[in-house]
């Protein structure tokens, strides 16, 4: 059975919205837009509604997910107490790209949590999805759109054929603005621990004289066993069928070199590089990720979406600098190509 659609793109946002609230009120789930990913939606407090999103995705029970929210009021009735440092975070990145992990009431179900007594939650600054949480009345536990091990969904021309039919409404709304999902911290000992970086950086909170540090496991793998507090952190995640090699180097000139060197090695190669870059690559077959970071987080995941079309032996992806938004988009692309990665 094939799943509800709503073109939000047209003039008929509201009634379409409020439509797919009546399906979150009846514990059903909804592919939404964020200004992230998209996402697919389910009453967070509905344990059986829960559940249904960890089926649709074939999703690992131990994979917590993040809950959305459209107010103060509705965060005050999730979690048990609010910090200064994390009053701070609010007052200057919600709504936005910012997941902080709190711990949790006793109304928020395990399954959400994957057993942890903490809760990612954020407020998300699209107006669509803010609109569908605040008609539904309900906190929406959400994780990203797409099938688990794939690249997340920025649009729905890119998902609608994996997931049509398994969830139960689907609200399109056109590109997602970022492309890479959001940041994730929890606050101890009034420092703040970025467990999965994205948009909102560790600079941009180091400028409110918050003291930020990077979680180890952001660029390495974690073990079977190990219990994560953050989503994507564990997980064959991101990643095309094809084999990948992630490449970087701050010098451009040897980056360039090594990266020629890897295609003359192998045979039927397809490179993703910055577009400045594309012509000095010895292979026809090439894929143009933008220049900025923001155009590379914009573009990444549709464009790991579609390298399994050529039919390559590997693929070959151009890494950024770890700094800023470049954290998050190698963060991406290290899990995309299984930390299989070259840097000079």
């Amino acid at each position: 059975m094939k799943s509800k659609y709503a073109d939000l793109k047209l003039n008929e946002n509201i009634n379409k919205v409020e439509e797919a609230a009546t399906y979150i009120k009846k514990g059903k789930i909804v592919l939404f837009p964020t200004e992230t990913v998209y996402g697919i939606g389910a009453n967070a407090l509905d344990e059986n509604a829960v559940n249904k999103i960890f089926k649709a995705k074939g999703r690992a029970s131990d994979n917590p997910l993040i809950v959305h929210i459209c107010n103060m009021q509705m965060l005050k009735n999730l979690v048990q107490d609010i910090g200064k440092i994390e009053e701070k975070l609010i007052n200057n990145f919600w709504p936005g790209p910012l997941t902080i992990i709190f711990n949790k009431k006793e109304c928020i179900p395990n399954n959400v949590t994957a057993g942890l007594e903490t809760v990612g939650i954020r407020m998300p600054s699209n107006e669509i999805a803010r609109k569908l949480i605040e008609l539904a009345k309900l906190p929406i536990a959400a994780p990203s759109a797409n099938i688990s091990g794939k690249p997340s969904g920025t649009k729905i021309e890119d998902i609608i054929e994996e997931l049509d039919g398994k969830v139960d409404y689907i609200l399109d709304s056109g590109m997602a603005d970022i492309g890479v999902e959001s940041t994730v911290v929890r606050v101890v000992d009034n420092k703040v621990h970025i467990l999965r970086p994205g948009k909102i950086t560790k600079e941009d909170m180091q400028k409110l004289g918050i003291d930020v540090v990077i979680e180890k496991q952001i660029m390495e793998e974690c073990s079977p066993n190990e219990k994560v507090m953050s989503p994507g952190m564990k997980y064959r995640h991101y990643a095309p069928n094809t084999k990948c090699l992630l490449v970087y180097s701050d010098n451009e000139k040897e980056l360039i070199e090594e990266i020629n060197k890897q295609i003359k090695n192998s045979s039927n190669v397809l490179v993703l590089g910055r577009t400045n870059h594309l012509e000095k690559y010895n292979t026809n077959n090439k894929l143009d990720m933008g220049e900025s970071l923001e155009d590379i987080s914009k573009n990444i995941f549709t464009l790991l979406r579609k390298v399994d079309s050529y039919n390559a032996n590997l693929v070959i992806i151009e890494g950024v600098k770890k700094e800023g938004l470049g954290l998050a988009i190698m963060n991406r692309l290290i899990r995309a190509c299984e930390h299989n990665y070259i840097e000079i």
